[in-house]
């Protein structure tokens, strides 16, 4: 092979890829936590080392013409294989001190993992902890994180799980709000959306409802929680975490509630990495702690 025929710039490649999948030059900046006049640089770069015209401008948006279509699959190729390359050479990491990522829900990563996280710190100064709080569930193979906690099992054969336990959660509303309705089926709920998939845990309490149930939804779980203590609906939080608020009561006394899974996750290949797998291990047991009430 004539290896000095090969002149090719991944940064300008990945500029290339990041912009097409990310719509426009600001949003690829953002995504690559740069300048928007470095991306469009390598961009226009890649264009001239190629000789060909990657994107049409039309007004402030940027189209693939048939050239850049053609090449957008063979750079996420490279872009996969190069995601390859850091997972293998990361996962050989025996290195103790550095970052890592740990991603979880919005409740977790407020009510559960600080306290957590602290006494892994006193443990492991070296260690630096990153943590991407989102309900939205990480892709842990484009490496947006390191270790997860997730209420799901993953199905990824990349992917390494151990299921901590089980949580609780139970409907909580303020005193004030439960005396002022007739009807629990009639009452406003806190949630996500208002989707069918939405309503299934309700189902779990014995309540039918319909979209109209939920007058005001969030994306975030803490504005949900803020609704419900205000006295403003019914929501569901994890029954540490309810219990220990002055300002709500349980929906029911008995001991109604429901379950979600808790599961730590982390790729398989950063498994043999010594910082991974430190953090793995020990918030797996702090984890367990928490869900046991020790």
């Amino acid at each position: 092979m004539d290896w000095t025929s090969v002149n090719f710039d991944w940064n300008r490649a990945r500029a290339f890829l990041v912009t097409a999948e990310e719509g426009s030059l600001s949003a690829a900046a953002r995504a690559l936590d740069t300048a928007q006049p470095t991306v469009g640089r390598q961009v226009a770069a890649l264009e001239e080392e190629l000789n060909v015209v990657l994107f049409d401008r039309v007004g402030k948006q940027l189209i693939l013409t048939p050239e850049g279509l053609a090449l957008l699959d063979h750079v996420r190729n490279m872009s996969d294989a190069a995601r390859r390359v850091s997972l293998v050479a990361g996962g050989q990491s025996q290195q103790l001190d550095g970052e890592v990522c740990v991603a979880a829900t919005e409740a977790f990563s407020v009510f559960v993992l600080p306290r957590l996280l602290i006494r892994l710190r006193k443990r492991y100064p070296g260690i630096v902890i990153t943590v991407l709080a989102s309900d939205k569930i990480s892709n842990l193979s484009r490496r947006e994180a390191d270790i997860a906690i997730r209420n799901v099992r993953p199905l990824d054969d990349e992917l390494i799980a151990r299921k901590i336990g089980d949580v609780s959660a139970r409907l909580y509303a303020t005193g004030e709000y439960l005396a002022g309705i007739t009807s629990l089926e009639l009452a406003s709920y806190s949630g996500f959306n208002r989707s069918a998939e939405m309503m299934q845990p309700f189902k779990a309490f014995g309540l039918s409802l319909d979209e109209q149930r939920f007058p005001i939804v969030s994306e975030s779980l803490l504005v949900q929680w803020e609704l419900t203590k205000l006295g403003g609906c019914i929501g569901i939080m994890m029954e540490q975490v309810g219990e220990a608020e002055p300002a709500v009561t349980r929906v029911f006394a008995d001991d109604q509630t429901v379950d979600f899974p808790v599961w730590l996750v982390a790729h398989k290949q950063l498994k043999s990495s010594k910082r991974i797998r430190v953090v793995f291990d020990t918030l797996a047991e702090e984890l367990k702690r928490f869900i046991e009430g020790a």
